[in-house]
């Protein structure tokens, strides 16, 4: 347990006692020099850097002003050692954020070209960026198969087919966190409700909406997005020559929720899509967890 928490008597639950004030935090950060700091502690190899290393890598000569500097980053951004200093956790993710663009870039991408065709006309996919935000979108009726958030730093040096895959791996990654009730965003406890009708930027009947109960980051998807790595998923396709690590999301239909998926009961939440291929077909029951309770294969449907 770290020295900033502590264990509330009555409920158990971790609460923080000696936490910086954000107003404070960004201003401790609002520095070139402690950007330079934070950014050399990140570079290294070493396990810590001493004092006089540290002032070489940033290059300042003044020693009193670097032990300022550094002593304003020291307990929450960096951890002071027997062999020197070396970086914490808010270190690193300021670093990274830097590293990603979320901070520093706002970069302008033409659309795209992306494999697959729009389950809504058969038109072509093209993957558009706007606001930090990736959507792969038909060309022509403008139909979503996702619409997520995907830091500049992830455009960096990629052909447009390298974005594309690895907004394909993100999207997998934050919606196996979001499910099993970890925030992609602080790593919070993620809550989801299973949702039917109503406005859904993703234009699906029914969806899975999860919520961080501590940042209240948001996030929205089919709930056929479960299923990428479950095994009885996984056979169905490979033995029919589909293998779904190398498939985009978005050219699954259950995936986005073209193919059925239907919310049959709500107390206790029963939802059932359809996996089909060649005429043969698997069918799935999730429950309110978005557990696999059930599949059954049907053949020459």
């Amino acid at each position: 347990m770290s020295q900033h928490d502590s264990v509330d008597a009555d409920d158990g639950m971790l609460q923080c006692v000696d936490c910086v004030d954000p107003a404070e935090a960004f201003s401790v950060i609002g520095n070139d020099t402690r950007l330079s700091i934070l950014e050399a502690l990140w570079q290294t190899d070493a396990d810590a850097v001493s004092f006089s290393d540290l002032r070489r890598d940033v290059g300042m000569r003044d020693s009193a002003q670097f032990n300022y500097h550094l002593g304003q980053l020291t307990d929450h951004f960096v951890r002071k050692v027997e062999d020197g200093y070396e970086l914490q956790h808010a270190g690193e993710k300021v670093v990274t954020a830097v590293i990603a663009g979320s901070i520093t870039e706002k970069p302008d991408v033409e659309p795209f070209p992306v494999e697959g065709e729009c389950f809504a006309c058969g038109s072509a996919l093209q993957g558009v960026y706007e606001d930090e935000r990736l959507a792969i979108e038909c060309v022509d009726c403008g139909h979503k198969h996702g619409d997520y958030d995907f830091p500049p730093g992830g455009l960096t040096d990629r052909t447009p087919a390298e974005i594309a895959d690895a907004f394909d791996q993100r999207v997998r990654h934050l919606h196996c966190l979001s499910a099993d009730g970890v925030c992609p965003e602080c790593s919070g406890r993620m809550t989801h409700t299973i949702e039917q009708g109503g406005d859904c930027c993703l234009g699906i009947p029914v969806r899975v909406e999860h919520e961080c109960e501590q940042c209240g980051h948001e996030l929205c998807s089919a709930p056929g997005l479960r299923l990428l790595d479950h095994s009885a998923v996984v056979s169905f396709h490979r033995e029919r020559g589909v293998h779904l690590d190398e498939q985009p999301y978005w050219t699954l239909p259950w995936c986005v929720g073209s193919e059925p998926t239907e919310l049959v009961s709500e107390d206790p939440v029963r939802i059932e899509l359809v996996a089909a291929i060649d005429g043969d077909e698997l069918h799935v029951t999730m429950d309110g967890d978005l557990d696999v309770i059930e599949t059954e294969v049907r053949e020459d449907v």
